[in-house]
């Protein structure tokens, strides 16, 4: 996510961002916009991330700066992408450019956490999910259908989030209980591709998860193998958490959300992987039933939607 603005005689004169992958990048959209081109030679270039060096799928834009000699470039974070990571700007510095960096740095790596985790940290940007109870449940003991606990306008944020991550996971006991269908259903978007651990396949291919909506993987010890969009992948169990990890790196899957039950979203956070939680605590009482994950994080900030209450909690 990237945006760009240029300034002269401090009057924005141009702006652009990256609209979709493999279009023109912020820079050149910005630079295309600017009506009198003889003026770029006394203007600054404000980006949230440092121009490219190389070519993708579109030219470097750090050569397009130089080419119209653009004097001054403010950018927000360096991308620490192997191919980028200060080349770009340092080929400015060569050609005479003024380059300031840092400015807003931890917004503009906000910006792109999940693309910084990903690159950063090999492996995707983690999210977990839940709903509990007023009383510190997640489900109730003998679950015989699909409970809901939150408000139909937090479900329809969750769908909002869904279409804004590439993949969603849940442990085999959630596939079986709530028959999800893990998908969009409640916005205009994009489906997330769908995971499940099912360690020895026993699934049945009734469920929602096995229709033809969205891609999904099946992650267990017994098979591999790719159908029409069902991939099923064998993995070793030991070390479970980051075997899939370390899979879903491979695929290019660059942010997950967890869905799943205590046992699954606890595992996660054991292991300390996982970058931002999104808790509704809702006013329903189940006096007993399954208790929720024990987390400790930092909420960074918190609303009400209707009756629930959603907070965002990052790792300290």
């Amino acid at each position: 996510m990237v945006g760009s603005v240029i300034v002269y005689k401090d009057k924005i004169i141009g702006e652009g961002y990256h609209e979709e992958y493999g279009s023109n990048h912020a820079e050149v959209n910005a630079i295309n916009s600017v009506i009198d081109k003889s003026l770029l030679t006394k203007s600054t270039i404000y980006v949230n991330l440092e121009p490219c060096s190389h070519f993708g799928k579109t030219p470097p834009c750090a050569d397009l700066i130089i080419k119209h000699k653009i004097p001054k470039v403010v950018v927000g974070c360096i991308d620490t992408f192997s191919k980028v990571s200060g080349k770009g700007i340092q080929k400015m510095r060569n050609a005479g450019i003024e380059v300031i960096t840092g400015v807003l740095n931890k917004e503009s790596r906000d910006l792109n956490k999940r693309f910084f985790t990903f690159h950063e940290k090999k492996r995707p940007y983690i999210i977990l999910k839940w709903a509990e109870s007023k009383d510190g449940f997640i489900a109730p003991l003998d679950q015989k259908k699909p409970f809901w606990m939150t408000s139909k306008e937090s479900k329809k944020l969750v769908h909002n989030w869904r279409s804004e991550e590439d993949s969603i996971l849940i442990g085999r006991v959630t596939a079986e209980k709530d028959n999800p269908l893990l998908t969009v259903r409640k916005i205009n978007g994009k489906n997330p591709t769908r995971i499940v651990i099912d360690r020895n396949l026993k699934l049945s291919k009734n469920l929602n998860l096995f229709n033809s909506e969205s891609d999904t993987i099946i992650f267990n010890e017994k098979l591999s193998n790719k159908l029409t969009n069902i991939n099923y992948i064998k993995i070793n169990f030991i070390n479970l958490i980051n075997n899939i990890l370390e899979v879903l790196y491979e695929l290019n899957i660059q942010s997950l959300i967890i869905e799943g039950g205590t046992k699954t979203l606890q595992s996660f956070i054991d292991k300390k992987l996982w970058d931002e939680a999104r808790i509704f605590y809702t006013n329903i009482e189940l006096s007993e039933g399954v208790y929720s994950p024990k987390i400790e994080g930092e909420i960074i900030s918190s609303k009400e939607i209707n009756e629930d209450l959603l907070e965002f909690i990052v790792p300290k």
